[in-house]
């Protein structure tokens, strides 16, 4: 008989795959029966979500190919000795911290591998150093922004569903489960941003859910709750509240300004973004200030940065000084270098390289973002840098050939976890550095980037992998090209 998808196996997993996966090695002929396949060893592969190596499961198969499965663990029926206890009641269900339950030092390890794994198996890369990875010092506590969401209707587990009779609260404020759009966890503790940041999350959740304030709704498109962003200094008292809405009600903000404001006098700026877009995304077409300045500072190296809404800025403060340390330690900066800091966001790494080089020119995408770039630079007296409006998500030879700049010496590449449009590969090839410094949040996109690099004359020399979010499967790298 066929093993179909639903049936249950038992199996102990022997390696840490990519995304938090465990591996499984059993007979082919046990998932896909033929008789040529009795004999072979037991190289099929399963990949089991949420269990690690030396652990023994019971798993539940969810897809079945010819040269692999995947399944996703029902019981633990003996534990790896590298698990640890989860600290947070939502462990499991919340996908904001997926391997809370694996001891550290192991996350860490486990990523370091999961690296050159990647890069010697999908990029064919092997004559390069990889360095150790950088520990991040804090592992609880460390995010500087968190976005949550507004819902109509609470999930709930279904222990507590049945507990419930199938009756669910008509208001939730939270975190979607991993893969379901449309699951809404409610949650009243969180580890990961700041108890502070929390507590706002409580307060408004209770000031809206008896308050007849619709919730937005992707199913008609209307109502007004959509997000509630969060973002914290980690080195001076800025906080801002930034409320998502579908509409423009200045009566709401304004009541729920005061509100949040009697509560939390230490809150420095609220923001209303309002957002037209049907799409569920906590970005607003505009933008109304209702206290404040509208942004928040926080710094990396000794330079302050200016930080909006809408503009992008390392999420692991602490991290980031070690991940734009590890941008000058790569390129070995002599002092007379011209720059190109593509996707440069607001400035972050232009600026703490601007002391050791000649020159540096940022390109970004984001209108926000350029500008807080240009107040950055100016607030930090920091006159070596200019900063440029171009679609790097296309090409940004456009831009090139409007300001006709110098050539670049080395370029600094920190794209989204997409990667490189191939137009910007073939930009940079023409722009000929002697160094490119690949920033990433994803080695599976850097590497099919890198590989490119190296096929059109450049030498991979170096990697060093940093953690930037515990307790996460989520790595970002770093890796120096030269010409």
């Amino acid at each position: 008989m066929n093993t179909k998808i639903g049936d249950i196996l038992e199996v102990e997993i022997e390696r840490y795959a990519f995304e938090g996966k465990g591996i499984a090695r059993v007979n082919r002929n046990s998932i896909i029966p033929d008789k040529s396949a009795e004999n072979e060893p037991p190289n099929y592969v399963v990949f089991v979500d949420g269990s690690y190596p030396g652990d023994k499961v019971s798993a539940r198969l969810t897809k079945i190919k010819n040269s692999y499965s995947e399944a996703k663990r029902v019981n633990i029926l003996k534990p790896s000795e590298f698990r640890a206890e989860p600290k947070c009641k939502y462990f499991g269900n919340c996908g904001g911290c997926k391997q809370q339950d694996l001891n550290y030092e192991i996350q860490v390890d486990f990523k370091q591998q999961q690296v050159k794994e990647i890069f010697e198996k999908m990029g064919g890369l092997t004559d390069y150093i990889c360095e150790p990875i950088v520990f991040s010092d804090k592992i609880f506590y460390y995010r500087n922004k968190m976005e949550f969401s507004f819902a109509e209707h609470k999930w709930l587990p279904e222990a507590e569903f049945k507990a419930s009779n199938g009756i669910t609260e008509n208001f939730a404020l939270g975190l979607h489960l991993p893969g379901f759009f449309d699951r809404l966890l409610d949650i009243d503790e969180c580890f990961l941003q700041s108890e502070l940041s929390i507590n706002i999350v409580n307060f408004t959740r209770d000031l809206f859910k008896n308050s007849g304030v619709p919730v937005y709704t992707t199913k008609t498109h209307t109502g007004y709750l959509r997000n509630l962003v969060l973002k914290t200094s980690h080195h001076t008292n800025d906080i801002m509240v930034n409320l998502v809405t579908g509409t423009d009600n200045e009566l709401v903000m304004k009541e729920y300004t005061a509100a949040l404001l009697k509560q939390f006098p230490e809150i420095t700026t609220i923001v209303n973004n309002i957002s037209l877009k049907k799409a569920a995304v906590a970005v607003g077409d505009y933008e109304r200030v209702y206290h404040g300045s509208g942004y928040i500072i926080d710094s990396i190296g000794g330079y302050n940065f200016r930080v909006s809404a809408n503009s992008f800025f390392q999420t692991n403060t602490l991290q980031a000084e070690k991940l734009y340390q590890t941008v000058v330690d790569f390129a070995e900066f002599t002092g007379n270098e011209i720059v190109y800091d593509l996707f440069c966001g607001t400035g972050s790494i232009a600026i703490f390289i601007s002391k050791f080089v000649k020159e540096v020119f940022g390109f970004e995408n984001v209108d926000t973002s350029v500008f807080d770039a240009k107040e950055n630079a100016l607030a930090n007296n920091v006159f070596n840098t200019k900063f440029i409006n171009a679609n790097l998500l296309e090409s940004v030879a456009p831009a090139l050939k409007k300001k006709r700049l110098p050539k670049p010496d080395v370029v600094i590449l920190d794209p989204p976890r997409s990667g490189l449009h191939k137009n910007t590969i073939y930009d940079v090839m023409e722009m000929n550095p002697r160094k490119i410094i690949y920033v990433s949040c994803n080695p599976t996109t850097q590497v099919r980037d890198l590989r490119k690099f190296v096929d059109l004359g450049y030498d991979l020399v170096k990697i060093r992998p940093i953690d930037m979010f515990p307790h996460t499967f989520h790595i970002e790298n770093v890796a120096l090209l030269v010409k």
